[in-house]
């Protein structure tokens, strides 16, 4: 059976070959940062033109299901389309790069992690910082129920305390409007 971290690296490969920019988000990074836990979905953003949209879905189609009508959509939209591995149970859930400033910011920030003790096949994570204010947005957008969200953005404030940068955090925090989610996350955080 393949692992999450094997389908991982199988997409980072797929994505460098195809010279598409990319980084691993969502509960990959979250665990590398925190608190690890299963997950059934791979989340990547990606920057990439139709073209290539249309050379990924070739070269994923053998071994998952993947819509083109989906793909158009996201190209067009900015949006995300997934895909379902057919031979387990996992999805791989792509998301294109958004418009705004700080879309752009958090993707130049990503860096590359090795995500095992061997350290074979480094893969870029979205940076810790911007895990973080990501899974709040995602909370906020949520209805602010989620509360795996919100465990994983407390794990990470726990694990990650002393090495985050608190000004970034701040900054875009504010802009996204999501200042209020960090501060209540800190204060739990600290009692931890």
């Amino acid at each position: 059976m393949i692992s999450p971290l094997d389908l991982v690296r199988r997409i980072a490969r797929l994505l460098d070959g195809l010279q598409v920019p990319h980084q691993f988000t969502g509960s990959i990074a979250s665990s590398w940062y925190g608190q690890p836990r299963a997950t059934a979905d791979i989340d990547v953003v990606i920057e990439a033109d139709l073209e290539k949209l249309e050379a990924l879905a070739a070269v994923l189609e053998p071994d998952f299901y993947v819509s083109r009508d989906a793909i158009r959509e996201a190209s067009k939209h900015r949006g995300s389309f997934n895909a379902i591995s057919l031979d387990s149970p996992f999805k791989v859930d792509f998301f294109m790069i958004g418009n705004r400033a700080y879309d752009r910011e958090a993707f130049r920030r990503g860096a590359e992690h090795a995500l095992d003790e061997a350290g074979s096949q480094p893969v870029k994570l979205l940076s810790q910082e911007d895990t973080i204010l990501r899974k709040l947005e995602w909370f906020r957008r949520g209805g602010e129920v989620s509360e795996q969200q919100w465990r994983d953005v407390l794990g990470m404030l726990v694990a990650r305390r002393g090495l985050l940068d608190e000004l970034y955090l701040d900054r875009w925090s504010a802009e996204l409007g999501i200042n209020d989610l960090l501060a209540r996350a800190r204060e739990q955080a600290r009692a931890v």
